[in-house]
């Protein structure tokens, strides 16, 4: 199943996307998609969809947000491939590297990114993005986290480096800039993603491809983030987890120019749909 919101920022209409591609209301269940709705409202959704009785959208000039509500905490997982780790000169990772990215950041799939005032290094990463549905705390093994789990959309974690690397000993102020989350344009649930191990992820920048990784590279894998993560913080329902991006970022290609005014960013993953950001200047 395919949850999605559309309308304008702020004001958009929960929706639930058919197997025909239309899209179908869920505002007679709930006001939004939030983290209520997701511990709690999936089977009603799937079983009002098999009823027939959700009105139709027109979807036809209407943005589509992020689709997920008001995240409650935006938890990433850094140098999660070891080819992305190898690229930036980092260490394989004995324990996943995590940092909090400000759950404000997060916007829709194909709205502007705004690169900050003073960036040089701007920088683009395809993620995978796991949204906790129930709430795990202290899992007592990684063969738990799936009842835990919502859904998976896709993220770009889009980083400015020098914020990141060279301003302060934490990632926050590279990562945390306005805009600097899109996500979407679906949340797809576990039974229809299958295999999280086995997605394939891309990402072009103008028309050139950048990057080409395959879930299954991972060093921690979806199941172990989720355990790991449960030992050390509450996931909450409407919580996401970035879970690391593939090798092809600026940062670990010499001589490839960062992301600057008018650039055009694409990315995919295997059955969560793609997404495609102008960038323009704060």
């Amino acid at each position: 199943m395919k949850l999605l919101r559309l309308g304008p920022p702020g004001a958009e209409t929960p929706a639930i996307l058919g197997e025909n591609g239309t899209a179908y209301a869920l505002s007679d269940l709930t006001a939004d998609i939030d983290g209520a709705f997701l511990a709690s409202g999936i089977d009603r959704a799937r079983a009002a969809l098999a009823e027939g009785t959700l009105p139709v959208i027109e979807t036809e000039g209407l943005r589509i947000g992020a689709p997920v509500a008001r995240p409650g905490k935006v938890v990433c997982v850094g140098l999660n491939y070891r080819d992305h780790a190898e690229e930036t000169g980092a260490a394989v990772p004995e324990r996943p590297v995590v940092f909090m990215k400000d759950p404000s950041t997060v916007v829709g799939p194909y709205d502007q990114v705004l690169i900050p005032r003073g960036s040089v290094k701007t920088d683009w990463e395809v993620e995978l993005a796991v949204v906790i549905g129930r709430q795990a705390r202290y899992l007592a093994s990684p063969a738990d986290s799936i009842r835990h789990i919502a859904g998976f959309t896709i993220s770009n974690d889009v980083s400015e480096r020098e914020f990141q690397l060279e301003y302060s000993a934490q990632w926050d102020l590279g990562k945390s800039c306005e805009t600097f989350n899109p996500m979407g344009p679906w949340l797809v649930t576990p039974d229809e993603v299958g295999d999280p191990q086995a997605l394939g992820l891309r990402l072009a920048v103008n028309g050139e491809t950048r990057q080409n990784g395959d879930t299954k590279n991972m060093i921690f894998e979806v199941a172990h983030l989720v355990w790991y993560l449960s030992q050390y913080m509450v996931l909450r329902p409407g919580d996401v987890i970035n879970t690391g991006t593939p090798a092809g970022v600026a940062l670990g290609l010499p001589g490839t120019p960062y992301l600057r005014d008018g650039d055009v960013v694409e990315l995919s993953i295997d059955g969560l749909g793609t997404q495609r950001q102008s960038l323009s200047n704060a």
